[in-house]
């Protein structure tokens, strides 16, 4: 094992660095990985660019990424369900303690959880990384280092949906039509929506969503949140049951909440403003529940599920692929929105998906 553990580090607001860091060594309970296939998400590039998201304020050197596999290189003493030559998807979220949220298996919710790339912590774009075994999880050789990457978008997708209740025969609104809302959409359509529309400002990203089995895209053009819901109601030819919102756009959020059918639900994915006007007695009369989610837990195991038997298809999402010496480059395809998700590649030895 060489001692090149190059790393992509933001140092502070628009301050995105390449350095070496030393190779760390696990824990009884860690593996160190050889890392393979690392996405590049939209906080990524937020901490990149602004240095903060909400109250997570950078304050020190953190290495980025979080959506991310790779090849387990040694196990610690008391790690017995994995093995050197594993290859591995990792949850970036690892509770610290087992408080009252891990307790009711709701450990997202943990107020003093790790998470990769999140400050103060680091993630694990890099080429050698430590993370705990218990969140480590095995790939079956029929799903790729990329498809395992993507396990952690997925995620968001399928914690959305099972906040909505998503399920056969279930009409579902999807706003914006970025990673997440194609995941969303993907997850929806497989756990049994019978119809699925999706909006977006982008044509091409619109084009992507009806490749991946949208059965309805709108494009947005400026028109008011009610007269878009309507839009919505006459393409299904009924109010959707479920939105999910994947922007965090204020008039997204209302066309959501107007589109919804009395009784429905609107989980509310995208992270907009702290503060936001929205048609709350609308929702009300109508009794459409309005849920948040946060990130996502319990997870893994049914995303490993769905790609190994082919349930979902991920790998379309894959536009561009960078080195991970041009880390620099890929964040700056990012920034200017060209594709769906930028995965950067780890292994020197190893640059297949």
């Amino acid at each position: 094992m060489d001692q090149d553990n190059l790393s992509v580090v933001v140092h502070s607001a628009g301050n995105l660095r390449l350095e070496n860091r030393p190779v760390p060594q696990p824990g009884p309970n860690e593996v160190l990985l050889r890392m393979h296939s690392v996405g590049i998400c939209g906080s990524d590039v937020h901490y990149w660019q602004h240095g903060r998201i909400g109250d997570f304020v950078l304050k020190k050197p953190m290495v980025l990424g979080h959506e991310a596999s790779g090849q387990v290189l040694k196990v610690g003493s008391a790690v017995e369900h994995l093995k050197p030559g594993d290859r591995v998807a990792i949850e970036p979220g690892v509770p610290r303690e087992i408080d009252e949220f891990c307790k009711n298996g709701r450990y997202n919710l943990s107020p003093t959880i790790f998470f990769c790339a999140t400050p103060p912590d680091d993630g694990n774009l890099c080429r050698y990384y430590v993370h705990n075994g218990n969140f480590c999880y095995k790939l079956p050789d029929n799903v790729t280092y990329e498809e395992g990457a993507l396990i952690e978008p997925l995620s968001v997708g399928i914690h959305a949906c099972r906040r909505a209740g998503v399920t056969l025969g279930s009409t579902v609104f999807v706003c914006g039509a970025g990673p997440i809302g194609l995941v969303s959409l993907l997850v929806a359509k497989a756990m049994g929506a019978s119809q699925v529309v999706i909006s977006d400002l982008s044509a091409d990203r619109l084009k992507k969503a009806k490749e991946l089995g949208a059965d309805f895209a709108v494009q947005v053009q400026r028109e008011a949140p009610q007269e878009l819901a309507q839009k919505v109601e006459g393409l299904l030819g009924c109010m959707p049951e479920i939105t999910i919102e994947c922007t965090g756009a204020e008039s997204c959020i209302q066309t959501g909440i107007y589109a919804t059918r009395s009784g429905g639900v609107v989980v509310l994915v995208g992270l907009g403003p702290e503060m936001v006007n929205v048609p709350l007695v609308n929702a009300a009369v109508r009794e459409v529940d309005i849920r948040g989610i946060f990130r996502y837990c319990n997870t893994w195991p049914m995303a490993i599920a769905m790609l190994a038997s082919k349930k979902v298809d991920v790998k379309p999402l894959v536009t561009h692929r960078f080195p991970l010496e041009q880390a620099l480059e890929a964040f700056e395809t990012t920034r200017k929105g060209l594709g769906v998700k930028v995965m950067l590649k780890c292994d020197k030895s190893d640059q297949n998906p």
